[in-house]
């Protein structure tokens, strides 16, 4: 089992900065990667990044592209989301997720997800 606990959500206004933070315990050797999704009222939740556990490789979905940059701390066990450049539509309850063989988009290949942090933009 791997438990995830998310922080740093909160209320900005558009054009802002907030940094999202994932920690995650338990058993995490088995990490492959780590990505964040989100999901806005009455939407799909949807692919906002990932990152592989080991190497450098990203990814970002392109409604965030050039705004978003996600990182990871092997030696916290955690993962964040920087957000730069915030915008209303940004709004929603953001998730972490990781996958023990998947950095994909794809909601089902990841195995263990946090409870999620709000994120709001006012315009």
């Amino acid at each position: 089992q791997v438990q995830l606990v998310e922080s740093g959500g909160g209320l900005v206004q558009a054009g802002g900065s907030l940094r999202l933070s994932c920690a995650a315990s338990g058993r995490t050797f088995s990490t492959y990667a780590m990505a964040w999704f989100r999901q806005a009222p009455g939407k799909e939740r949807e692919f906002v990044s990932s990152i592989r556990w080991s190497g450098f490789n990203t990814y970002y979905a392109n409604s965030v592209k050039g705004r978003f940059t996600i990182s990871r701390d092997i030696a916290k066990n955690t993962v964040y989301l920087q957000m730069n450049s915030l915008k209303p539509e940004d709004t929603a309850v953001y998730y972490c997720a990781t996958s023990t063989y998947s950095s994909s988009s794809v909601r089902s290949q990841y195995d263990y997800w946090g409870q999620g942090t709000q994120v709001t933009v006012s315009s």
